[in-house]
Protein backbone atom coordinates (compact mmCIF):
# COMPACT_ATOMS: atom_id res chain seq x y z
CA UNK A 1 0.00 0.00 0.00
CA UNK A 2 2.63 2.45 0.85
CA UNK A 3 4.45 1.36 -2.17
CA UNK A 4 1.31 1.95 -4.39
CA UNK A 5 1.27 5.70 -2.60
CA UNK A 6 4.48 6.04 -3.48
CA UNK A 7 4.23 5.30 -6.86
CA UNK A 8 1.09 7.90 -7.16
CA UNK A 9 3.46 11.09 -5.75
CA UNK A 10 5.28 9.83 -7.97
CA UNK A 11 3.29 9.89 -10.84
CA UNK A 12 1.69 13.04 -9.66
CA UNK A 13 5.46 15.39 -9.46
CA UNK A 14 5.60 13.77 -13.31
CA UNK A 15 2.19 14.83 -14.20
CA UNK A 16 2.68 18.49 -12.52
CA UNK A 17 6.52 18.79 -14.91
CA UNK A 18 4.57 17.77 -17.56
CA UNK A 19 1.76 20.21 -17.31
CA UNK A 20 4.06 23.00 -16.34
CA UNK A 21 6.74 22.85 -18.89
CA UNK A 22 3.33 22.79 -20.89
CA UNK A 23 2.67 25.95 -19.69
CA UNK A 24 6.00 27.44 -20.71
CA UNK A 25 6.22 26.02 -23.91
CA UNK A 26 3.01 27.19 -24.78
CA UNK A 27 3.61 30.87 -23.24
CA UNK A 28 6.77 31.13 -25.24
CA UNK A 29 5.06 30.58 -28.10
CA UNK A 30 2.78 32.74 -27.42
CA UNK A 31 5.65 35.83 -26.61
CA UNK A 32 6.68 34.54 -30.17
CA UNK A 33 3.74 35.50 -32.14
CA UNK A 34 3.57 38.59 -30.45
CA UNK A 35 7.49 39.30 -31.72
CA UNK A 36 6.34 37.88 -35.48
CA UNK A 37 3.35 40.26 -35.33
CA UNK A 38 5.77 43.30 -34.57
CA UNK A 39 7.97 42.88 -37.28
CA UNK A 40 4.98 42.24 -39.55
CA UNK A 41 3.37 45.00 -38.86
CA UNK A 42 7.21 47.19 -39.24
CA UNK A 43 7.29 45.68 -42.91
CA UNK A 44 3.97 47.02 -43.35
CA UNK A 45 4.42 50.25 -42.49
CA UNK A 46 7.17 50.52 -44.80
CA UNK A 47 5.77 49.17 -47.53
CA UNK A 48 3.08 51.62 -46.67
CA UNK A 49 5.29 54.76 -47.04
CA UNK A 50 6.10 53.67 -50.95
CA UNK A 51 2.15 53.17 -52.03
CA UNK A 52 0.54 56.44 -53.59
CA UNK A 53 -0.40 58.21 -56.63
CA UNK A 54 3.09 59.96 -56.19
CA UNK A 55 5.97 56.91 -56.98
CA UNK A 56 8.32 56.34 -54.48
CA UNK A 57 10.62 53.71 -54.46
CA UNK A 58 11.57 51.34 -51.02
CA UNK A 59 15.30 52.54 -50.99
CA UNK A 60 14.12 56.62 -51.38
CA UNK A 61 11.95 55.99 -48.67
CA UNK A 62 14.86 54.00 -46.80
CA UNK A 63 16.78 57.37 -47.27
CA UNK A 64 14.58 59.90 -46.35
CA UNK A 65 13.97 58.38 -43.22
CA UNK A 66 17.35 57.76 -42.29
CA UNK A 67 17.95 61.37 -43.05
CA UNK A 68 15.32 63.02 -41.59
CA UNK A 69 15.69 60.28 -38.25
CA UNK A 70 19.31 61.77 -38.06
CA UNK A 71 18.31 65.20 -37.92
CA UNK A 72 14.28 65.79 -37.41
CA UNK A 73 14.20 70.04 -37.14
CA UNK A 74 16.43 69.97 -41.12
CA UNK A 75 14.18 71.95 -44.01
CA UNK A 76 12.58 69.51 -45.95
CA UNK A 77 14.00 69.73 -49.48
CA UNK A 78 12.96 67.48 -52.69
CA UNK A 79 9.21 66.92 -53.43
CA UNK A 80 9.90 63.05 -52.53
CA UNK A 81 10.80 63.89 -48.72
CA UNK A 82 7.83 66.37 -48.75
CA UNK A 83 5.10 63.51 -49.79
CA UNK A 84 7.10 60.57 -47.37
CA UNK A 85 7.22 62.90 -44.16
CA UNK A 86 4.56 65.45 -44.50
CA UNK A 87 1.77 63.21 -45.98
CA UNK A 88 2.59 59.60 -45.82
CA UNK A 89 4.04 59.21 -42.39
CA UNK A 90 1.08 61.34 -40.33
CA UNK A 91 -1.32 59.18 -42.12
CA UNK A 92 0.90 55.65 -41.55
CA UNK A 93 0.75 56.75 -37.87
CA UNK A 94 -2.52 57.64 -37.30
CA UNK A 95 -3.37 54.09 -39.06
CA UNK A 96 -1.65 52.39 -36.46
CA UNK A 97 -2.63 54.30 -33.35
CA UNK A 98 -6.84 54.15 -34.75
CA UNK A 99 -6.28 50.72 -35.09
CA UNK A 100 -4.39 49.73 -32.30
CA UNK A 101 -6.43 51.96 -29.74
CA UNK A 102 -9.99 50.38 -31.76
CA UNK A 103 -8.43 47.15 -31.44
CA UNK A 104 -8.08 46.95 -27.03
CA UNK A 105 -11.03 48.77 -26.83
CA UNK A 106 -12.68 46.11 -28.76
CA UNK A 107 -10.63 43.43 -26.92
CA UNK A 108 -11.75 44.49 -23.88
CA UNK A 109 -15.24 45.23 -24.31
CA UNK A 110 -15.93 41.51 -25.33
CA UNK A 111 -14.44 40.75 -22.29
CA UNK A 112 -16.21 42.61 -20.13
CA UNK A 113 -18.97 42.12 -21.92
CA UNK A 114 -18.49 37.89 -22.01
CA UNK A 115 -19.87 39.06 -25.89
CA UNK A 116 -18.35 38.02 -29.11
CA UNK A 117 -20.35 40.50 -30.49
CA UNK A 118 -19.29 43.66 -28.45
CA UNK A 119 -17.07 46.31 -29.92
CA UNK A 120 -15.71 50.18 -29.23
CA UNK A 121 -19.01 51.05 -30.92
CA UNK A 122 -21.99 49.10 -29.54
CA UNK A 123 -22.27 51.86 -26.38
CA UNK A 124 -23.35 54.34 -29.34
CA UNK A 125 -20.21 56.11 -28.96
CA UNK A 126 -19.59 56.12 -32.72
CA UNK A 127 -23.25 57.31 -33.54
CA UNK A 128 -22.90 60.28 -30.97
CA UNK A 129 -19.82 61.63 -32.37
CA UNK A 130 -21.23 61.56 -35.83
CA UNK A 131 -24.38 63.87 -34.54
CA UNK A 132 -21.49 65.89 -33.49
CA UNK A 133 -19.79 66.14 -36.23
CA UNK A 134 -22.92 67.02 -38.49
CA UNK A 135 -23.99 69.75 -36.16
CA UNK A 136 -20.53 71.16 -36.24
CA UNK A 137 -20.22 71.49 -40.14
CA UNK A 138 -23.68 71.86 -40.79
CA UNK A 139 -23.68 75.46 -38.44
CA UNK A 140 -20.04 76.37 -39.20
CA UNK A 141 -19.13 75.73 -35.53
CA UNK A 142 -15.79 76.89 -35.44
CA UNK A 143 -13.57 76.64 -32.69
CA UNK A 144 -10.26 78.48 -34.25
CA UNK A 145 -11.06 76.73 -37.44
CA UNK A 146 -13.90 74.46 -38.47
CA UNK A 147 -12.37 71.46 -38.25
CA UNK A 148 -11.01 71.94 -34.81
CA UNK A 149 -15.00 72.29 -33.78
CA UNK A 150 -15.78 69.13 -35.87
CA UNK A 151 -13.09 67.31 -33.62
CA UNK A 152 -14.02 68.72 -30.40
CA UNK A 153 -18.33 68.69 -30.90
CA UNK A 154 -17.06 64.90 -32.21
CA UNK A 155 -15.24 63.86 -29.25
CA UNK A 156 -18.13 65.73 -26.67
CA UNK A 157 -20.69 64.10 -28.10
CA UNK A 158 -18.98 60.60 -28.24
CA UNK A 159 -18.99 60.00 -24.69
CA UNK A 160 -22.42 61.06 -24.27
CA UNK A 161 -23.58 57.96 -24.58
CA UNK A 162 -21.46 56.56 -21.63
CA UNK A 163 -22.51 59.55 -19.06
CA UNK A 164 -26.29 58.15 -20.15
CA UNK A 165 -25.05 54.36 -19.11
CA UNK A 166 -23.50 56.08 -16.11
CA UNK A 167 -26.40 57.50 -14.67
CA UNK A 168 -28.74 54.72 -15.37
CA UNK A 169 -25.79 52.09 -13.25
CA UNK A 170 -27.55 54.52 -10.21
CA UNK A 171 -31.18 53.35 -10.93
CA UNK A 172 -30.39 49.72 -12.34
CA UNK A 173 -27.38 47.15 -12.04
CA UNK A 174 -24.77 47.61 -14.64
CA UNK A 175 -24.63 44.09 -16.03
CA UNK A 176 -23.63 43.47 -19.86
CA UNK A 177 -27.84 43.81 -21.33
CA UNK A 178 -28.59 46.82 -20.02
CA UNK A 179 -25.48 48.40 -21.50
CA UNK A 180 -25.77 47.18 -24.88
CA UNK A 181 -29.99 48.12 -24.60
CA UNK A 182 -29.05 51.76 -23.51
CA UNK A 183 -26.32 51.98 -26.22
CA UNK A 184 -28.36 50.56 -29.16
CA UNK A 185 -30.85 53.46 -27.57
CA UNK A 186 -28.83 56.12 -27.86
CA UNK A 187 -27.54 54.94 -30.83
CA UNK A 188 -31.31 55.42 -32.29
CA UNK A 189 -31.80 58.50 -31.06
CA UNK A 190 -28.39 60.25 -32.21
CA UNK A 191 -28.92 58.46 -36.23
CA UNK A 192 -32.70 59.80 -36.52
CA UNK A 193 -31.22 63.58 -35.44
CA UNK A 194 -27.98 63.03 -37.50
CA UNK A 195 -30.24 61.80 -40.35
CA UNK A 196 -32.48 64.66 -39.96
CA UNK A 197 -29.69 67.32 -39.90
CA UNK A 198 -28.12 65.47 -43.23
CA UNK A 199 -31.80 66.06 -44.87
CA UNK A 200 -32.45 69.95 -43.82
CA UNK A 201 -28.91 71.31 -44.70
CA UNK A 202 -27.54 72.38 -48.04
CA UNK A 203 -25.59 69.24 -50.50
CA UNK A 204 -22.11 71.03 -49.75
CA UNK A 205 -22.49 70.36 -46.45
CA UNK A 206 -24.39 67.17 -46.79
CA UNK A 207 -21.40 65.99 -48.66
CA UNK A 208 -19.33 67.30 -46.00
CA UNK A 209 -20.98 65.59 -43.18
CA UNK A 210 -21.01 61.83 -45.35
CA UNK A 211 -17.77 61.62 -45.71
CA UNK A 212 -16.68 62.64 -42.40
CA UNK A 213 -18.94 59.65 -41.14
CA UNK A 214 -17.69 56.95 -43.23
CA UNK A 215 -14.31 57.23 -41.95
CA UNK A 216 -11.24 58.31 -43.86
CA UNK A 217 -7.23 59.18 -43.35
CA UNK A 218 -6.90 62.13 -45.79
CA UNK A 219 -6.42 64.89 -43.03
CA UNK A 220 -3.97 63.15 -41.05
CA UNK A 221 -1.50 65.66 -40.11
CA UNK A 222 1.50 66.19 -37.49
CA UNK A 223 -0.82 68.48 -35.59
CA UNK A 224 -3.36 66.37 -34.57
CA UNK A 225 -1.35 63.47 -34.01
CA UNK A 226 0.12 64.11 -31.06
CA UNK A 227 -3.41 64.64 -29.37
CA UNK A 228 -4.72 61.43 -30.79
CA UNK A 229 -1.99 59.50 -30.25
CA UNK A 230 -1.56 60.89 -26.54
CA UNK A 231 -5.89 59.67 -25.39
CA UNK A 232 -5.03 56.45 -27.03
CA UNK A 233 -1.01 55.55 -25.03
CA UNK A 234 -2.80 56.52 -21.58
CA UNK A 235 -6.61 54.70 -22.57
CA UNK A 236 -4.81 52.17 -23.61
CA UNK A 237 -1.90 52.15 -21.05
CA UNK A 238 -4.68 52.06 -18.27
CA UNK A 239 -6.88 49.13 -19.82
CA UNK A 240 -3.38 47.18 -19.95
CA UNK A 241 -3.42 47.85 -16.10
CA UNK A 242 -6.40 46.08 -15.37
CA UNK A 243 -5.60 42.90 -17.37
CA UNK A 244 -6.28 40.75 -14.20
CA UNK A 245 -9.54 42.18 -14.19
CA UNK A 246 -11.18 41.28 -17.78
CA UNK A 247 -9.92 37.99 -17.06
CA UNK A 248 -12.09 37.67 -14.09
CA UNK A 249 -14.81 39.26 -15.43
CA UNK A 250 -14.44 36.93 -18.84
CA UNK A 251 -14.88 34.24 -16.72
CA UNK A 252 -18.47 35.05 -15.50
CA UNK A 253 -19.91 38.18 -13.04
CA UNK A 254 -20.09 35.52 -10.43
CA UNK A 255 -16.37 33.90 -10.21
CA UNK A 256 -15.37 38.05 -10.67
CA UNK A 257 -17.33 38.71 -7.14
CA UNK A 258 -16.27 35.51 -5.56
CA UNK A 259 -12.50 36.77 -6.26
CA UNK A 260 -13.25 40.36 -4.68
CA UNK A 261 -13.67 42.16 -7.94
CA UNK A 262 -16.37 44.68 -7.68
CA UNK A 263 -18.05 44.06 -11.36
CA UNK A 264 -20.23 46.78 -11.63
CA UNK A 265 -17.53 49.57 -10.57
CA UNK A 266 -14.90 48.14 -12.86
CA UNK A 267 -17.37 47.75 -15.47
CA UNK A 268 -18.31 51.44 -15.48
CA UNK A 269 -14.57 52.68 -15.61
CA UNK A 270 -13.35 50.64 -18.61
CA UNK A 271 -16.61 51.94 -20.27
CA UNK A 272 -15.03 55.17 -19.66
CA UNK A 273 -11.68 54.45 -21.12
CA UNK A 274 -13.23 52.66 -24.05
CA UNK A 275 -15.57 55.58 -24.46
CA UNK A 276 -11.98 58.18 -24.49
CA UNK A 277 -10.24 55.71 -26.37
CA UNK A 278 -12.68 55.78 -29.19
CA UNK A 279 -14.03 59.13 -28.93
CA UNK A 280 -10.50 60.33 -29.05
CA UNK A 281 -9.70 57.97 -32.73
CA UNK A 282 -13.26 58.89 -34.52
CA UNK A 283 -13.27 62.32 -33.87
CA UNK A 284 -9.95 62.74 -35.80
CA UNK A 285 -11.05 60.01 -38.20
CA UNK A 286 -14.89 59.28 -38.71
CA UNK A 287 -16.22 56.16 -37.98
CA UNK A 288 -13.84 53.06 -39.11
CA UNK A 289 -15.95 50.48 -38.94
CA UNK A 290 -15.20 46.43 -37.92
CA UNK A 291 -11.54 46.73 -37.01
CA UNK A 292 -12.09 46.41 -33.29
CA UNK A 293 -14.41 44.02 -34.00
CA UNK A 294 -12.75 41.53 -36.07
CA UNK A 295 -8.79 42.07 -34.77
CA UNK A 296 -9.35 40.58 -31.38
CA UNK A 297 -11.31 38.01 -32.64
CA UNK A 298 -8.14 37.29 -34.95
CA UNK A 299 -5.92 37.45 -31.91
CA UNK A 300 -7.76 34.91 -30.33
CA UNK A 301 -6.61 32.33 -32.67
CA UNK A 302 -2.88 32.77 -32.18
CA UNK A 303 -2.94 33.92 -28.31
CA UNK A 304 -6.12 32.88 -26.79
CA UNK A 305 -8.30 34.67 -23.99
CA UNK A 306 -5.82 35.83 -21.84
CA UNK A 307 -6.46 39.54 -21.85
CA UNK A 308 -2.63 39.58 -20.32
CA UNK A 309 -1.33 38.65 -24.00
CA UNK A 310 -4.60 40.00 -25.96
CA UNK A 311 -4.36 43.25 -25.00
CA UNK A 312 -0.76 43.87 -26.44
CA UNK A 313 -1.51 40.88 -29.11
CA UNK A 314 -4.47 42.80 -30.25
CA UNK A 315 -2.91 46.36 -30.49
CA UNK A 316 -0.34 44.87 -32.83
CA UNK A 317 -3.12 42.81 -35.09
CA UNK A 318 -5.33 46.04 -35.54
CA UNK A 319 -2.86 48.16 -36.60
CA UNK A 320 -1.80 45.58 -38.87
CA UNK A 321 -5.03 45.90 -40.08
CA UNK A 322 -5.29 49.49 -40.73
CA UNK A 323 -1.65 49.88 -42.20
CA UNK A 324 -3.25 46.74 -44.62
CA UNK A 325 -6.07 48.32 -45.31
CA UNK A 326 -4.96 52.09 -45.82
CA UNK A 327 -2.34 49.86 -48.31
CA UNK A 328 -5.74 48.79 -50.32
CA UNK A 329 -7.43 52.45 -50.18
CA UNK A 330 -4.64 53.81 -51.54
CA UNK A 331 -3.79 51.24 -54.48
CA UNK A 332 -6.82 51.36 -56.66
CA UNK A 333 -7.45 55.13 -57.68
CA UNK A 334 -5.45 58.49 -57.80
CA UNK A 335 -7.07 59.41 -54.65
CA UNK A 336 -7.23 57.14 -51.99
CA UNK A 337 -10.73 55.58 -50.87
CA UNK A 338 -12.12 56.48 -47.32
CA UNK A 339 -10.28 54.27 -45.22
CA UNK A 340 -14.32 53.11 -43.62
CA UNK A 341 -15.30 51.74 -46.84
CA UNK A 342 -12.24 49.23 -47.21
CA UNK A 343 -12.14 48.19 -43.60
CA UNK A 344 -16.01 47.19 -43.51
CA UNK A 345 -15.69 45.65 -47.39
CA UNK A 346 -12.19 43.76 -45.99
CA UNK A 347 -13.96 43.17 -42.01
CA UNK A 348 -17.56 41.71 -42.85
CA UNK A 349 -16.42 38.41 -44.93
CA UNK A 350 -13.72 38.12 -42.47
CA UNK A 351 -15.69 37.68 -39.80
CA UNK A 352 -17.95 35.53 -41.32
CA UNK A 353 -15.05 33.51 -41.90
CA UNK A 354 -13.72 33.50 -38.50
CA UNK A 355 -17.55 32.45 -37.42
CA UNK A 356 -17.75 29.44 -39.61
CA UNK A 357 -14.28 28.83 -38.75
CA UNK A 358 -14.91 28.77 -35.17
CA UNK A 359 -15.11 24.90 -34.21
CA UNK A 360 -15.36 25.01 -30.61
CA UNK A 361 -17.06 28.43 -28.00
CA UNK A 362 -14.07 30.29 -26.58
CA UNK A 363 -16.54 32.12 -24.13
Amino acid sequence: MLKKKGKDIVSSDEDVTRMYTSYRTSRSKKLLAIIILFVILIAASLYGLTVGSYPISFQEVYEILLKRLSDLWAAIGSVDERVVWNQRMPRLLTAIVAGAGLAVAGAAMQSMMKNPLADPYTTGISSGASFGAVIAIAFGIAIGTLETGTTILAFVFALVPAAVIILLSTFKKTSPSMMILAGLSVMYIFNAMTQYMMLVVDSETMEAAYQWTIGTLNKASWSTLPIMAGVTIVGVFAIMCMTKYLNAMNSGDNYAKTVGVNVGRIRIFILVLVSIIAAGIVSFTGIIGFVGLVAPHITRIFLGSDNKLLIPGSMLVGAIVMVACDIVAKSFTTVALPIGIVTSFIGGPVFLFLIIRQKKEIW
